[in-house]
């Protein structure tokens, strides 16, 4: 998440952070602190840095650009050519696609969703954002729909989007910007309506192109306020007591939606990534309470002091004496040993997947705990297999954190595709499994561990683990314990829709150090580069900075071994191509901070989307459109940094033109996130996240002063503060996206 100007200083996003302090192996030692981008390696600053940083060098085993094969492998689908010009680096206050191609948005934040709410004014008085589309539009999923309103999954003219709503940007959501401490009651009303997910349908009109229906039946907003079954193997677990729920099976809201997944059977999982700073923890709280609810405070950086207060994100606790305002203060106010007198356990009850049936308005939401409480990036179902299990991949998204599969019990049928109790389905393959975490070795193959009680590494951790259900809760700490490998913020995963094979960006990580000091990380195979950057033509940054594109395969769904290697390293086209742009990239690819990820069923394509915050001075942020190998399809490379400093990493085949290109530029400020298509593969829905996020709100009243007008300067809507938005991209002849 980007630094926000409407949130305090004094509050530090807390799962933005390092905050695992295991000392998990991390294979070799080696790498660099000390080569950079751009200017810092054409003269005036690498000189300076030379004297700082010690002499390296660099050579591919075989020698020269000798590509060492990691082993016999099964040769890649002959890539079809990608079919239009690469869209060049941009900083414009707009979307750019490539010649041949329009953009349009299609549902901004505020947009009305049900019969009778007035049109968006976007002045900062709108409300009833129940009834609204909500805020910062990242994940989203497409979900077909006949012309009678019944599933259908190969529909290209009618659907539902499930789209998620991560956070919210409050300088243009009020008037003159959020209020200071204490929050006023309808400006936090609005702030927690605009979290969460919409359930939109869309369809197309007498022109051919989509529009979303504001009246339809299957409209849905799911917010910071709607109720939710714990469900699951730690359902009516002890720590999710509270007074809204004393018997620990529910829950309210639902936070912090960042990607999600579309299940076999046709519901959505929607993710709760950085939730922990959402809530308010009281000085001296820690005395209050047990060394294991302290150790799982801590592992989300929410331990506190006698003197100091773990700050909350917006302060919604601070809006009132109403129940709905309390449940953001975690701390232990009541008097009750079981919690069922105030919200100490609220905390505990975020953090989950979340299956919503999109056709269903009104069935019951769920939090799977079986799928283990962390910070939650997306979740990819493997290829699905009769009569074996399903896997399910999910990255946790903070630094330094690790990689996790779901394996259910039961064995998959294929006729639970098509049923329509699609919640008790969920109950099926959801509920009952194994949870694992990823290790992945030097030699290019990897382990999944078993977050399993009966681990002896789980079983004689210090933190104590007594039953099975609080690995589910407790899921970081159980993941310290067996020796997971720390890895560079793994965050969008998806799978291959051919090969199987699983890829997880990996975005960035500014702790990640050739010779570590304090809490930084060392250097490994799974994450060999770090390097100092020079973030937005003025300072600098260090580790990895622009990130990389981790794949791996599993020899079966639950298989407890897999081979890997990096798929993709993200740098600028000009940085060093001995350590950082070892992909030869170009200027037609060249990124930062690979962020959103995912397949295109249609044509197998790989769309690579960036978060990014040091190539800006540059570029808005961007999609890319990849032709996919396979794993092992490229070079055993060591790379050797003097001093006795070598690191043997595997690394996929280089990118080229007919490889892989830059499809879009988002307007200024913006994440580009969240990306699905129609079956037949010719319109693409995307999302774009906080433009306009630098606005301050001293310069609500002069719209100049906004760093970006999108999407009204595009003609989309009232006023010109900038709005998240979902937006939908074809091809001008009406033929298939990204191919000819």
């Amino acid at each position: 998440m980007n630094s926000r100007v409407d949130i305090p200083t004094s509050f530090v996003e807390p799962d933005d952070l390092d905050n695992n302090p295991s000392a998990n192996a991390h294979f070799t030692e080696v790498l660099d602190q000390g080569l950079q981008r751009r200017g810092l390696l054409r003269g005036g600053m690498a000189g300076a840095l030379g004297a700082i940083f010690a002499p390296v060098a660099l050579t591919a085993c075989g020698g020269g650009d000798d590509d060492v094969q990691l082993s016999p492998v099964a040769p890649a689908p002959a890539p079809q050519a990608l079919g239009f010009s690469a869209v060049a680096r941009t900083t414009a206050d707009k979307s750019t696609v490539p010649a041949g191609y329009t953009a349009r948005t299609l549902f901004a934040c505020g947009d009305p969703m049900a019969a009778g709410v007035p049109a968006y004014k976007n002045d900062g008085t709108d409300t009833n954002y129940d009834q609204r589309s909500g805020d910062c539009h990242d994940g989203i999923q497409y979900f077909g729909l006949n012309a009678a309103g019944a599933r259908d999954d190969n529909s290209s003219s009618r659907a539902l989007l499930g789209i998620n709503h991560e956070y919210i940007t409050p300088v243009v959501l009020h008037a003159n910007g959020p209020s200071a401490r204490p929050r006023p009651a309808s400006e936090t009303d609005i702030e927690v309506a605009c979290h969460g997910v919409s359930i939109v349908e869309v369809a197309k009109g007498t022109n051919g192109e989509f529009a979303y229906v504001q009246n339809s039946s299957f409209n849905r907003r799911i917010t910071g306020t709607s109720v939710f079954e714990l469900s699951g193997p730690a359902r009516g677990n002890a720590l999710f007591v509270t007074k809204f729920s004393p018997t620990g099976t529910q829950t309210r809201g639902t936070m912090n939606n960042c990607g999600n997944g579309k299940t076999p059977w046709g519901t959505l999982l929607t993710t709760e990534e950085n939730w922990s700073g959402y809530y308010f923890r009281a000085a001296g709280d820690q005395a209050l309470r047990s060394a294991k609810v302290n150790a799982s405070f801590a592992r989300y950086g929410r331990n506190v002091t006698a003197t100091a207060a773990a700050a909350s994100r917006y302060g919604w606790e601070t809006s009132g004496t109403d129940d709905k305002y309390a449940r953001w203060n975690t701390s232990v106010v009541g008097t009750s040993t079981d919690g069922s007198d105030d919200y100490r356990h609220e905390w505990f009850c975020q953090g989950f997947m979340v299956e919503i049936d999109p056709y269903s308005p009104t069935s019951t939401l769920k939090k799977r705990t079986g799928l283990g409480r962390f910070a939650h990036e997306n979740a990819a179902f493997g290829k699905p297999v009769v009569g074996k299990p399903l896997a399910v991949y999910m990255g946790c998204d903070s630094q330094n954190e690790y990689v996790y599969k779901w394996v259910s019990t039961a064995l998959w049928d294929a006729a639970d595709a098509n049923r329509t109790d699609r919640m008790a389905v969920g109950d099926k393959y959801l509920d009952a499994g194994k949870l694992y975490v990823a290790r992945f070795n030097t030699d290019g193959s990897g382990q999944w561990l078993e977050l399993n009680v009966s681990n002896a590494a789980i079983a004689g951790a210090s933190f104590g683990f007594s039953n099975q259900a609080e690995i589910y809760i407790h899921t970081r700490i159980a993941a310290d314990a067996v020796g997971a490998t720390k890895m560079d913020r793994p965050e969008w995963v998806d799978v291959h829709p051919t090969t199987g094979e699983i890829y997880v960006t990996m975005t960035n990580n500014s702790s990640r150090r050739v010779v570590p000091t304090g809490t930084q990380t060392k250097v490994d195979a799974a994450n060999p580069r770090a390097y100092v950057d020079v973030v937005n033509g003025t300072g600098t940054q260090s580790g990895n900075v622009n990130g990389h594109i981790v794949r791996f395969k599993d020899a079966a769904p639950e298989a407890t071994t897999f081979t890997w290697d990096v798929y993709l390293f993200a740098s600028e086209a000009s940085a060093d191509p001995r350590l950082v742009n070892l992909s030869g990239l170009t200027d037609d690819n060249d990124l930062s901070s690979p962020d959103g990820l995912a397949f295109t069923k249609s044509n197998g394509l790989c769309w690579i989307q960036t978060d990014d915050g040091a190539y800006t001075d540059v570029t808005n942020c961007m999609v890319l459109a990849a032709v996919p190998g396979v794993v092992g399809d490229g070079a055993e490379m060591t790379l050797n940094y003097g001093g006795g400093n070598t690191v043997t990493t595997r690394m996929g085949k280089k990118q080229t033109a007919q490889t892989m290109k830059r499809f879009y530029v988002g307007p200024a400020d913006c994440e580009v996130t969240g990306l699905c298509e129609t079956p037949d593969g010719k319109t693409l829905f995307m999302c774009i996240q906080h433009p306009g996020d630098g606005t301050a709100a001293a310069d609500l009243a002069d719209p100049t002063k906004y760093t970006s007008q999108w999407p009204s300067n595009e003609g989309y809507g009232a006023g010109k503060r900038p709005r998240s938005a979902t937006i939908v991209i074809t091809k001008n002849d009406g033929g298939m996206v990204g191919f000819g």
